[in-house]
């Protein structure tokens, strides 16, 4: 038994069974995948597979337990690499951040400075994608700390924390009509174009939830995951924005604003954006600090607790 048969197995079960894309991942040829495996289940006297002829159908019951395993070695032994650079490499390597468009463009750059300011050496590497893609990236080990508001704590595999709470804002032309009105309701809105974000990106889920609950059908116009898309389709007069208030603030603080701008936390309510690390993970010192410059009331022995 060695690491390679382990890993293949692994990246097989991530791959969907495909052997070819697993072969691919890993800089190796596919019969050599196929045959650490075979070589792997007849040292444990079992199959870990489900074969049709040349072709990976399932995991058996006792390859699912086998997986188990594996997982957790594998997990284990990057655990073991990033100890080992903790000590040694003097607070330099490379942090691995997974997050969405829209905590990558208005809510990171300031603590992304931060930490570069605290760990000179400490580069960073920025994966984007939606939420599921986020969560997927720090199962995978692709990242270390993963930020989204939508789908982290879905993950059994993951340990999520809050990070901070934020309302959406609706936006408009100055000449729409809604601007007269003090109090804009669901049913205003239902009235009129909107614009907003696709539906697995910064919650959209809530906008979704609060029109079905008042048996509200809301004409989307527009659906995009960059918010610079949404302001720019608003200002053309193509409908009413919905936009994540950290989008907005930069207009929020402008003394002539482009665009009109009211809250609309009472219409679809507060959300939570979270960070998440992989369970059972061994954090680095400036992943903490990191994480505690997203969210400064998070303190280290909170995030141990949590992944403990």
């Amino acid at each position: 038994m060695n690491l390679h048969q382990l890993r293949f197995v692994q990246e097989v079960a991530r791959r969907g069974l495909n052997l070819t894309l697993a072969a691919k991942a890993l800089h190796t040829s596919q019969p050599g995948v196929s045959k650490s495996i075979l070589e792997l289940e007849a040292e444990l006297g079992i199959d870990i597979f489900v074969r049709h002829g040349k072709r990976i159908k399932a995991l058996t019951e006792p390859g699912q337990e086998v997986l188990k395993t594996v997982e957790i070695i594998m997990r284990e032994l990057g655990n073991l690499r990033r100890i080992g650079e903790q000590y040694t490499a003097e607070d330099s390597g490379t942090l691995s951040i997974a997050t969405t468009h829209t905590q990558a463009r208005y809510v990171l750059p300031a603590p992304i400075s931060r930490l570069r300011a605290e760990f000179p050496k400490v580069n960073v590497s920025l994966h984007q994608g939606n939420p599921n893609q986020v969560a997927r990236m720090l199962i995978d080990e692709t990242a270390e700390i993963g930020i989204a508001t939508e789908s982290l704590a879905d993950y059994s595999e993951l340990v999520t924390l809050p990070c901070y709470e934020w309302q959406h804002m609706l936006v408009m032309p100055e000449d729409h009509p809604l601007v007269l009105k003090k109090q804009i309701s669901l049913a205003d809105l239902a009235a009129y174009p909107l614009i907003t974000y696709h539906p697995t990106f910064t919650g959209r889920t809530k906008i979704d939830a609060a029109f079905h609950a008042a048996k509200l059908h809301p004409r989307i116009a527009l659906e995009a995951i960059d918010s610079d898309v949404i302001k720019t389709y608003v200002a053309s007069g193509m409908g009413v924005g919905i936009l994540a208030e950290m989008a907005i603030r930069d207009e929020m603080s402008m003394p002539t604003k482009p665009l009109q701008i009211r809250p609309a936390g009472h219409l679809f309510g507060k959300n939570i954006t979270r960070i998440a690390f992989k369970r059972g993970a061994y954090l680095r010192n400036f992943v903490y600090s990191f994480a505690m410059a997203l969210a400064p009331d998070l303190s280290k022995s909170d995030i141990d607790k949590a992944l403990a």
